[in-house]
């Protein structure tokens, strides 16, 4: 007697099998179960993966294939469009459902439509399921039926929707037992080798185990004392949950669900508000991407369209190299080339930095923070640089432009993060880390700080840099 025809499910940015609804749904059917990863670097319009995202992405796959082979299951790994690899492998299985979790990413929710068209065309089942949010972006509107365009009534309207409760992992699979060819993922080549630039990145562990370590290390660690430490890079105040949230292997109903856990009970109610909030920006970010899918190339504020940016070739290749002289923004810089990584607080003035005292154009920032972040996020990045710009929904206003030195004081104030990224600063005292150029010669020479030879001039007076941005942004100001 022949096995019924089985169910495919495509992985593609849900990369766990707790709390994930495409999977739940495959395995209740009943029906033997197929698993398939597509990497996809050829469907037009589709946002092809940054080089850091690549080395993620392969320790990602490695570990999802390994939880799936303990329970008799096995994934297989196809290259090409997705919209013909689905459906290639759907025939080639004979699949009589195809299952995958949505992306809200402009090309994914198009090739979505298309793809079940198609797959439904010749009579098999196609469904999409959600996952990847709290909310589905398309149901939260303003009273007036339109989409948010500022965060604070978006997430009282999210907030005041519990999240749903998250699905169990599958203790037992039934694995179809036909075969289908496979590719080897050591062939894709996502990891550099020669140089092996990405030595630095051992510290993170991708992964749905992964996952779920750092959850609980945060919420052990530093949950208690988020809202106040969160906005301090020199300590381990943050969640680092943003790469494992933007792969999939947790979801943000299992993050909510075990921040309100433990809040319960140690009565930490402030810092699980400022958490949520949090993911509530993730959410945010998608919500706009959903309603606006041009946000990663054009101004949401059409008068930015006439906004003078610089091309200034010497100072954005300082900045993308920590070399611009001032110490926050180099720390920032090169803790994200070594690590992948930056914190949040530091992405934003880094980010001020380029746009507002370079008057680079924000995308080309956005751009270099999509290659080189394990956390990046189409809906995330291109909505935190038009924020920073000026140029996005609920933006910072065109005035405020991060003062370098003023921010590291703030939130670096004994200098542990300069001294970390920048061994070459260590010895300079605490008031003048941040600003080595209103060092005396006498306090210098004692650091073994060499400006201009080992520590860079400064590329640009930030005073005179916001006099010009401010000068920019108030040309534009009327139509903004």
């Amino acid at each position: 007697m022949s096995s019924p025809a089985p169910v495919l499910v495509w992985f593609r940015q849900d990369l766990r099998l707790g709390d994930n609804p495409a999977v739940a749904a495959a395995a209740a059917s009943g029906r033997p179960l197929v698993f398939a990863y597509v990497l996809d670097d050829e469907t037009p319009g589709r946002w092809r993966m940054g080089a850091a995202s690549r080395w993620w992405l392969e320790r990602s796959l490695r570990a999802l294939a390994a939880s799936l082979a303990r329970l008799g299951g096995r994934l297989i790994l196809r290259r090409g469009a997705a919209l013909q690899e689905v459906q290639r492998l759907a025939a080639e299985t004979g699949a009589a459902e195809v299952r995958w979790s949505r992306v809200y990413e402009p090309s994914a929710m198009a090739g979505d439509a298309t793809l079940k068209a198609a797959l439904e065309a010749r009579g098999v089942s196609a469904e999409a399921a959600p996952g990847a949010l709290l909310h589905e972006p398309g149901t939260l509107k303003t009273g007036q039926g339109g989409p948010f365009k500022v965060f604070t009534p978006f997430w009282r309207t999210a907030r005041a929707h519990a999240a749903r409760t998250p699905l169990p992992a599958p203790r037992a699979l039934r694995a179809w037992d036909g075969a289908v060819s496979s590719e080897r993922l050591e062939d894709w080549e996502l990891s550099p080798t020669r140089p092996n630039w990405a030595a630095g990145f051992e510290i993170w562990r991708p992964g749905e185990a992964g996952a779920k370590a750092a959850l609980d290390r945060f919420l052990e660690a530093a949950f208690s004392r988020y809202p106040e430490d969160r906005d301090r890079p020199g300590i381990a105040g943050t969640s680092r949950l943003s790469p494992h949230l933007h792969f999939g292997e947790l979801s943000p109903a299992q993050a909510w669900a075990a921040a309100a856990a433990k809040a319960e009970t140690t009565g930490a109610d402030r810092a699980l508000e400022k958490f949520l909030s949090e993911l509530g920006w993730r959410e945010f970010s998608h919500h706009l991407l959903f309603h606006w899918p041009d946000l990663p190339e054009r101004n949401w504020k059409p008068a930015f369209d006439d906004f003078p940016w610089a091309d200034d070739a010497a100072g954005f290749r300082a900045w993308t190299r920590g070399r611009t002289g001032y110490p926050i923004v180099d720390a920032g810089m090169r803790e994200l080339w070594t690590t992948g990584w930056m914190h949040n607080r530091v992405r934003m003035i880094a980010a001020s930095f380029l746009v507002k005292d370079l008057m680079i154009d924000w995308r080309r920032g956005a751009a270099w923070f999509w290659d080189t972040l394990v956390d990046a996020d189409l809906a995330n990045n291109s909505a935190s640089w038009q924020w920073v710009a000026g140029s996005g929904a609920d933006a910072a206003p065109y005035f405020r432009i991060f003062n370098p030195v003023a921010q590291g004081e703030a939130y670096d104030p004994d200098g542990a993060y300069v001294r970390r990224w920048l061994p070459e600063l260590a010895g300079m005292p605490d008031e003048l880390i941040h600003a080595p150029w209103m060092a005396s010669d006498a306090v210098l020479a004692r650091a073994g700080v060499r400006l201009g030879e080992t520590y860079p001039h400064r590329i640009i007076d930030h005073a005179a840099a916001r006099k010009r941005a401010l000068a920019a942004f108030g040309a534009i100001k009327s139509s903004i």
